[in-house]
């Protein structure tokens, strides 16, 4: 789609398919679809008369992407591999490949939206809220915008598949794509015990009274609530979420109450931050620490080169790695990870 609309806007347009990284494990081989994947930007490349190329970055997103993952997860970590796939892949070494080999402009299928107001680029919500990508969007370079066409940022998705459609597109019935693509349908947890240990230990209620077992805290996030075993004898029927995780110890704890206030936390300081706007101090935000996740209210401060966030209300299942993106209304300032 979003070639179609820049090839109606009249641009030059030359569809790119980037090959990223495929296990050696046969079992993530059967359920990866790029061939798929590739096959379909290829009709559509055919269909709309534009060049195609295939460019392999599968190095570069083992090392930006999975291997980043895996040791996130190692450290008790909660990571977002499709912040880092966007910069380390699609804007980054992508990115760069194009302008190096003459583009004038890249272009992806984002929900998003770049505006301009006289030299000044920002980066906005897609019109479609439900849709919108600019969680995953935050950690690129300011200065790339001048250069970033986000075609269909400006379309509900149900209009997206009508002009799909009307056009004939291969892809026009094509289901949204989930998930990393080198797992596809695989549980996360599966992919990581390939390169981390099960380690099983136990699961405890917020009296400390062991409940049940887990299969090693590295799989698990605040806030979860499947994946471990509770004792039917020794609890209640309700679900159970994770509200705490000790690496040191190897132990969970749970809660039928997912939001524990003396749990909570409202005061977040950051680390890699980046900013397509700086924050002005005082001045009140929204932000989202989690994709489709609440909009909360927040306030920023700058304290010896550190960005502290301060919540309007505590929030129980905040965990370090998580990327938190700040919204000055529609415009995305951009954001950082929690330390």
């Amino acid at each position: 789609m979003a070639a179609t609309l820049l090839k109606e806007a009249g641009y030059d347009v030359t569809g790119v398919f980037i090959k990223v990284y495929e296990p050696p494990q046969e079992k993530f081989q059967k359920v990866c679809t790029w061939r798929d994947d590739r096959r379909d930007a290829m009709r559509v490349a055919s269909q709309l008369k534009i060049p195609f190329k295939t460019i392999d970055l599968g190095e570069e997103y083992k090392k930006g992407v999975v291997d980043y993952m895996i040791n996130e997860y190692k450290k008790g970590r909660t990571p977002n591999p499709d912040v880092m796939c966007n910069k380390i892949v699609k804007f980054g070494a992508f990115y760069d490949w194009a302008i190096k080999s003459g583009a004038d402009f890249v272009a992806t299928g984002h929900y998003a939206q770049v505006v301009k107001n006289g030299s000044i680029f920002t980066l906005k919500k897609g019109i479609d809220e439900n849709k919108d990508q600019t969680y995953f969007l935050w950690n690129i370079k300011k200065e790339q915008l001048s250069k970033i066409l986000f075609p269909i940022g400006s379309y509900e998705k149900t209009k997206t598949r009508e002009i799909a459609e009307t056009n004939k597109l291969a892809t026009a019935e094509k289901k949204d794509s989930q998930g990393l693509c080198f797992i596809g349908k695989l549980n996360v947890k599966d992919f990581l015990k390939e390169f981390i240990a099960e380690k099983e230990g136990p699961v405890l209620n917020e009296k400390g009274e062991v409940i049940g077992h887990h299969e090693g805290v590295f799989f698990y996030t605040l806030g979860e609530r499947r994946g471990f075993v509770i004792d039917k004898k020794t609890s209640s029927d309700k679900p159970y979420f994770v509200i705490a995780k000790n690496l040191k110890n190897n132990t969970l704890t749970v809660s039928n109450n997912r939001d524990m206030k003396n749990m909570s936390e409202n005061i977040l300081t950051l680390e890699n931050v980046n900013w397509f706007i700086n924050p002005k101090p005082s001045q009140t935000y929204t932000c989202q620490y989690r994709y489709r996740g609440a909009y909360l209210k927040c306030e920023l401060v700058n304290k010896k080169d550190n960005w502290v966030i301060e919540l309007a209300e505590p929030q129980s299942d905040i965990a370090s790695g998580q990327s938190i993106v700040v919204y000055d209304g529609d415009t995305c300032l951009g954001g950082g990870v929690i330390k």
